[in-house]
């Protein structure tokens, strides 16, 4: 079997919690680096979601740490389309079990950023969790992280 291990690192995208409202995105250096996944994790939705009670995930890059765009669909790989401002991912409908979903990034920015951007009214919070592989690093093998 192929060793995958030893040429990853997970970094916190969004630290596992029940979210009612916005994330403060972390940045996420992948310096040193040459490939990066997002892998997002989301629960039973605590509320029923529609297009004015709406979780969207927004991934952000930049060269600088200072200032960030949008992505758009040529930085990623496992997303249709993504929407303005980034939109890699949309709860719009009801979300009645839990799910993993996972977009690849190619922009080739130095810097990432994940915001769970919450609209409406979220009386119940969702459970939310989100990593960053990066991958394919300088220095390999990488360090267990258990």
């Amino acid at each position: 079997m192929k060793d995958l291990h030893s040429k990853i690192i997970a970094v916190q995208a969004i630290g596992a919690a029940v979210l009612a409202a916005d994330n403060t995105p972390a940045a996420i250096d992948l310096q040193g680096y040459n490939s990066a996944e997002i892998v997002l994790a989301i629960g039973i939705g605590g509320i029923t979601f529609s297009g004015t009670n709406k979780i969207e995930f927004k991934l952000t890059h930049s060269d600088d740490d200072s200032t960030y765009d949008a992505v758009e669909v040529d930085d990623i790989l496992g997303a249709d389309d993504v929407g303005t401002g980034g939109i890699v991912k949309a709860l719009v409908a009801a979300h009645a079990a839990p799910a993993v979903y996972r977009f690849g990034y190619k922009g080739g920015r130095r810097h990432l950023k994940l915001l769970a951007d919450f609209s409406g009214t979220h009386g119940t919070g969702t459970p939310i969790a989100a990593i960053v592989l990066k991958g394919n690093g300088y220095n390999r093998p990488e360090a267990d992280q258990a």
